[in-house]
């Protein structure tokens, strides 16, 4: 079976949520993981923080390296970089998982807000790749995972949150770039869920009963498992968590259910 024990990943926005989930399916395996995020201290409506997730990849019987972490910075992300190098030896994998959300339209969408997705999704993703990159060419069938979309031009897609599809979008095209520029050096690939997923964005998003339209972070997390256990040539594909997990045998989804017995809700960017 394969495995991921004792590759190096970096893991932004990895206190909660799908981050968290990819971070403690490698530590099952006995990976070392940085876990770079902003929540240093306990949110009064978000879960997590570096500390508590890092106390649960050792739980799980990985290593972990909490560090602050905003990806807006520049300076932040090399500095996070260089601390990971520093204390695990090197990077084998890269999660773009930060991410912000806000399902507006335009004359509803702050420009703080258009600022704030597009620093974090596209910026942060691209920031954080480049940062990466020397490590990565050094490992063995280094990876970049990128959790974005498909690239659907589909304008229904566009129309009720322009904002937030062009902020995800760019960071597809970046998996679309790297994955050309980098072929045969680093395997670059984007997920995305096929239905919600129980985070607590979709329930900011769309209220605590979103849960009842979702599956677990998990689905994502075996599906991460699977792309990232694969060769250095496995590369350039936008993937959907359940059609990766049905090439490796999974038939039965009930497993990754929010609530058992209910249907989940296909996610955005899916025809």
């Amino acid at each position: 079976m394969a495995t991921l024990k004792g590759k190096v990943l970096f893991i932004t926005g990895g206190s909660r949520g799908i981050g968290l989930a990819i971070a403690l399916r490698a530590a099952r395996d006995g990976a070392r993981i940085a876990i770079a995020a902003k929540t240093t201290e306990p949110h009064p409506k978000l879960p997590g923080t570096i500390h508590t997730s890092a106390e649960e990849v050792r739980n799980a019987g990985g290593e972990a390296l909490p560090i602050q972490c905003d990806i807006r910075d520049a300076e932040q992300v090399e500095s996070a970089v260089a601390a990971t190098v520093k204390a695990f030896g090197g990077i084998d994998i890269c999660v773009n998982n930060a991410s912000a959300i806000s399902l507006t339209a335009t004359a509803e969408t702050p420009v703080k807000t258009f600022d704030l997705m597009n620093q974090i999704n596209y910026r942060g993703t691209w920031l954080t790749s480049r940062a990466c990159l020397p490590h990565l060419l050094k490992a063995k069938a280094p990876h970049i995972l990128t959790l974005s979309p498909p690239l659907n031009m589909n304008p229904k897609w566009f129309a009720p949150h322009t904002a937030y599809t062009i902020a995800k979008y760019n960071m597809s095209l970046t998996v679309l770039g790297l994955a050309a520029e980098l072929k045969g050096k680093v395997a670059v690939n984007a997920l995305w869920p096929q239905t919600w997923v129980a985070t607590a964005a979709i329930m900011h998003v769309a209220g605590q009963d979103a849960v009842k339209l979702s599956r677990k972070p998990e689905i994502m997390a075996d599906a991460a498992h699977a792309i990232l256990s694969k060769g250095v040539d496995y590369s350039g594909h936008f993937l959907i968590d359940e059609a990766v997990l049905r090439e490796e045998g999974v038939s039965d989804f009930s497993k990754y259910a929010a609530v058992p017995g209910a249907t989940p809700r296909r996610d955005l960017f899916l025809d």
